[in-house]
């Protein structure tokens, strides 16, 4: 027993460290999983995964190029000409053209003001958009192309009495359509007896000037509505105030200035009077007389 028994200090410092390995590989047989679990590949998965990246990349690529929405290209800055592709060149030739007041109204013409290629052209021209006028202008009918290419305005008899024109005979004048016409009749429907005078054509809406003259060619007033009309040197306050556009001020600054000036001599000189609403004159001399 005594031989088997007692140790010396090595033999149980020995004993020890066997013992205390034996434990540290159990503990490490236990919890450590030494299995390799072999993935099978598929290389048609392989493929499909690699496909679908593919295509959520180039959709990414496709999201991050800057949106191109329709646009006049009668309106490209250098920024905008820029992104399209278009050298400085040949922004030039368009800023150019466009400061002699002229348009560009297809993209055939485009292409010969700015030199652009035909593939950038190609790509530019789906986003043109011109205004209706040019895409689809309104076919002029024969008397008004007769009339202006001959130039010859038409006599007081031959035109038409504007208080008695309808929306579709209006409608034949070029750059007149179907809201236009509305206005024009609903503004003249808003006076018993209709329009005094071809003036007051200016006080529709939308219509341009170059229109209105238009308008006037082929229409005048025949059968004016009855107004009382004031003379400008006697009428009172209360009687200038039922004047269109002549309110209580106005009509105290048109007397004060008529005392000045030891009455007015033209209706012209309205425009001297303080606060007179200017761009109404026109209308304003309807009502007036000397």
């Amino acid at each position: 027993m005594k031989s088997h028994f007692q140790f010396s200090n090595k033999q149980r410092s020995g004993i020890f460290l066997l013992v205390l390995t034996i434990v540290v590989a159990q503990c490490v047989y236990s919890f450590v999983d030494f299995s390799h679990d072999v993935v099978p590949e598929s290389q048609d998965e392989i493929d499909a995964f690699r496909s679908e990246l593919d295509s959520l990349r180039l959709v990414e690529i496709e999201n991050s190029k800057p949106k191109i929405y329709p646009f006049n290209p009668n309106y490209i800055t250098d920024y905008k000409g820029y992104t399209l592709g278009m050298s400085s060149e040949e922004i030039d030739r368009l800023h150019k053209f466009r400061e002699t007041n002229k348009w560009v109204n297809s993209a055939k013409e485009f292409q010969q003001i700015t030199k652009v290629s035909d593939s950038l052209l190609a790509e530019m021209s789906p986003y043109f958009k011109f205004p209706d006028w040019v895409t689809n202008p309104k076919p002029r009918n024969n008397s008004f192309s007769n009339s202006y290419a001959n130039n010859t305005p038409k006599t007081f008899a031959q035109k038409i009495d504007l208080n008695k024109a309808t929306s579709s005979q209006l409608q034949k004048i070029y750059g007149v359509g179907e809201k236009l016409s509305e206005r024009i009749i609903k503004y003249r429907s808003k006076f018993r007896g209709g329009f005094i005078a071809d003036v007051e054509l200016l006080e529709v809406w939308g219509l341009s000037p170059e229109v209105i003259e238009r308008i006037k060619n082929d229409f005048t007033v025949k059968s004016p509505r009855s107004i009382k009309k004031f003379n400008l040197n006697t009428a009172t306050r209360d009687e200038l105030v039922t004047i269109q556009y002549i309110d209580y001020d106005v009509a105290n600054n048109i007397i004060e200035e008529r005392t000045l000036r030891d009455g007015f001599k033209s209706l012209e000189e309205l425009t001297k009077v303080e606060d007179f609403p200017v761009k109404k004159i026109e209308i304003i001399k309807l009502y007036l007389h000397l």
